[in-house]
């Protein structure tokens, strides 16, 4: 408990899954939180959760893709809490067809890049802005296994294959002030995103070439589990590790 004591966490995505989980639990370890999302109604939930378990938080509503609206959500922080220690860019899609590179749509390029890259270094760019300058930080990307192994639709797996590049990016810029940036690589996920996948709608093609490269039939990871991660590389007991790239997905892309 409290090990986040004092700490002023923003967490993107912060309305359901695994952006809900963490911010509950960061609440419960002493941060106060700061949850964006673009669907307001679910971000105003999560946030009364949290009050009424006696946390503090803050909702923002956010669309990341957005960078004006990327720079609202930090002004809002330190407007409300001062300043900003911790950024998990959770916030993220996945292309409900898992399209292979030939079957690609400019849409769901457009769409992803736009949210999981572009958005995760707008809402960076500007968290560091205030990290760099207090010499501290820690920024936690939740990035993907498909990103890691290449098993996935080709837009997701370019648009979370650079949150991997980025984050040793910026690992390497800012490891002389203090500031540590890491990756977690989750696996499949139970989530209400995830949930919503219509095997009719996959790419047979690619999930076919998926399967001959990872175990199936091992367990799917919950949000809970990547929640308990994120707070790992986001608290002190990490405090030597930046730059790092962390699959977390019971072994089934080993």
């Amino acid at each position: 408990m409290n090990r986040l004591e004092g700490k002023v966490a923003v967490i993107t995505g912060g309305n359901s899954g695994i952006g809900a989980c963490t911010a509950e639990l960061f609440a419960k370890e002493g941060a106060k939180v700061v949850i964006s999302a673009r669907r307001i109604a679910q971000l105003e939930e999560v946030a009364e959760k949290i009050k009424a378990a006696g946390g503090e938080v803050l909702a923002v509503p956010c669309d990341i893709s957005d960078k004006e609206q990327c720079k609202a959500v930090m002004e809002k922080t330190v407007e409300a809490f001062g300043t900003v220690d911790i950024l998990v860019n959770n916030a993220g899609v996945v292309d409900s067809g898992i399209e292979a590179i030939e079957k690609v749509t400019d849409e769901t390029i457009d769409t992803l890049i736009d949210i999981n890259t572009k958005g995760t270094l707008y809402m960076t760019r500007e968290a560091s802005k205030i990290m760099v300058e207090k010499k501290a930080g820690s920024i936690v990307n939740v990035s993907s296994v498909a990103g890691y192994t290449g098993g996935g639709g080709v837009a997701y797996v370019a648009s979370k294959a650079a949150v991997i590049g980025m984050t040793k990016n910026i690992a390497m810029r800012c490891a002389n002030v203090n500031v540590r940036c890491n990756a977690l690589c989750p696996g499949s996920v139970i989530t209400p995103m995830t949930a919503g996948m219509k095997k009719e709608n996959l790419d047979a093609d690619m999930m076919g070439a998926m399967a001959k490269h990872a175990d199936l039939s091992l367990p799917v990871c919950t949000a809970q589990e990547v929640a308990n991660a994120i707070l790992f590389l986001a608290g002190e007991e990490s405090s030597a590790i930046t730059g790092q790239v962390i699959v977390i997905d019971h072994g089934a892309d080993l």
